[in-house]
This record gives C-alpha cells, sequence and structure tokens, in this order.
C-alpha cells in the first residue's frame, strides 16, 4: 500500500527539535511559529522526482496553509486542490515528544498520521511506518527564496533497505510575491508572520496572516493589541 507520496520542502518551517535540546519550544504555538513562511495561499507544480520527468506526468494544485486556534491548543492546516495524492492535513506539536504530528488525508479519503521534527536546516521531516508492508513513507517539507518558495518531497523506503526512493516532489509559488520582492513587510498581530490581511481595534490598524488569525484577532482584539505592543516595547 503506497497511497501517501510526498515530501515538503517549504519556507522556513520550525525550529529544529533535537538540536536546540533545553531550548526546544515549550508549547505548540512557540513551535508552529517557525512555520510561519507556510502559512498562505501558494500555486505549485507536482511531478517525478527525478531528472527531465515526462511533462504529460505533471500536475498543477494549489496549497492553502493557515493557523487554527481552539484554546489552548493551536495548530496549522492545509488544503490542497488538484493535488495527485494529497487532499488536506494537519500539523501539531507535541511538547512531550518534541516532534511535530502530521495527520493527512490523501486524495482516497484516508488518513495516514506521521512525526518528524525539523533540523538546523530548516527541513521538516516526517515519517510513518505501514503497518501492512512495513514500508517507510518520508515526506519532507521546507522554504526557500526568502519565505517565497514551498517545495515539498515524497519518498519511500521498502523494509529491510536503507535508501529512501523518490517518488515525487511539488514546487510552489507563493500567491502576490515574487522572488525578486523586497522591502518591509507587516508582521502578523498574532502569530509574528507575514501579515497580509488588515484588521482594525479602537481606530488603529494591525495585519494578521490568515483567515485563522483574523478569527482569533476578532475575538479578543485587546489582549493582542496589548501583548503586540508590549512586545515591540522590548
Amino acid at each position: 500500500m503506497r497511497p501517501l507520496y510526498w515530501v515538503v520542502a517549504c519556507a522556513g518551517l520550525f525550529v529544529p527539535v533535537d538540536s536546540r535540546g533545553a531550548d526546544a519550544p515549550a508549547d505548540a504555538k512557540a513551535a508552529l511559529q517557525a512555520l510561519n513562511d507556510f502559512i498562505g495561499d501558494w500555486k505549485g507544480t507536482g511531478g517525478p522526482d527525478r531528472p527531465r520527468p515526462d511533462p504529460k506526468e505533471s500536475w498543477s494544485e494549489t496549497i492553502s496553509w493557515s493557523w487554527r486556534f481552539k484554546a489552548p491548543d493551536a495548530w496549522l492546516q492545509f488544503v490542497i486542490k488538484g493535488g495527485k495524492y494529497i487532499s488536506r492535513g494537519e500539523v501539531r506539536y507535541l511538547p512531550e515528544k518534541k516532534k511535530y504530528q502530521l495527520d493527512a488525508v490523501d486524495a482516497k479519503q484516508q488518513r495516514l498520521a506521521f512525526e518528524g521534527q525539523l533540523d538546523a536546516k530548516g527541513y521538516l521531516t516526517f515519517e510513518r511506518t505501514d503497518p501492512a508492508t512495513g514500508e517507510t513513507q518520508q515526506l519532507v517539507m521546507n522554504s526557500a527564496g526568502d519565505g517565497v518558495r514551498f517545495i515539498y518531497r515524497y519518498a519511500v523506503r521498502p523494509k529491510g533497505r536503507t535508501v529512501f526512493t523518490k517518488v515525487y516532489h511539488v514546487a510552489a509559488s507563493k500567491e502576490g510575491e515574487s522572488l525578486a520582492a523586497s522591502g518591509k513587510k507587516n508582521e502578523c498581530i498574532v502569530t509574528g508572520g507575514s501579515g497580509t490581511i488588515a484588521v482594525t481595534f479602537m481606530g488603529e490598524t494591525f495585519y494578521v496572516c490568515c483567515s485563522g488569525c483574523r478569527d482569533a484577532f476578532n475575538e479578543e482584539p485587546a489582549k493582542y493589541v496589548a501583548a503586540y505592543k508590549e512586545k515591540k516595547k522590548k
């Protein structure tokens, strides 16, 4: 059974876990903030992960990442439209394990659970073992180009083997941004990411990075404004 074939290389996602030891994030929101570059809408092209793949084997997809909050929990959610293998998923941080957890739903609506870590170079690597075959399935994510490129790849390692075989990859660009873009970006008042949506409170304008953060801000604007202004003082 090989329903899920993906590894993601996406924009600066998480804070390295193992390499930080005692400095590892203490809670989910703090750990997930390292993935802020994932947030947003992406247009991508997927295909076999090999040199010069046949164009007939490629496909186009859109990927939307956003924050979600339900006190006291926080997690990231993504939806893929047009994807050949994955349809949606959620990424959480498990403080007790110092690992990230991915609950994915593939194109056949099968649920697959992965666990992973973020390395010092910003690559988030998820793995799971297929209980039926013993095959290890690997998904790697990271961002590039100052957060305007997102890549994910999928590879498999048969039981008893030591080397992974590349299966496919998707490379995406963030909508509304380009590799040549420069200049100061607005900060999300909720998570510290790149703010793209304007919100207001008591006549002042602030920015959030996604609909999830907008909803969280609208529920408790005074709390976020106070915390944001206190942070700016420091």
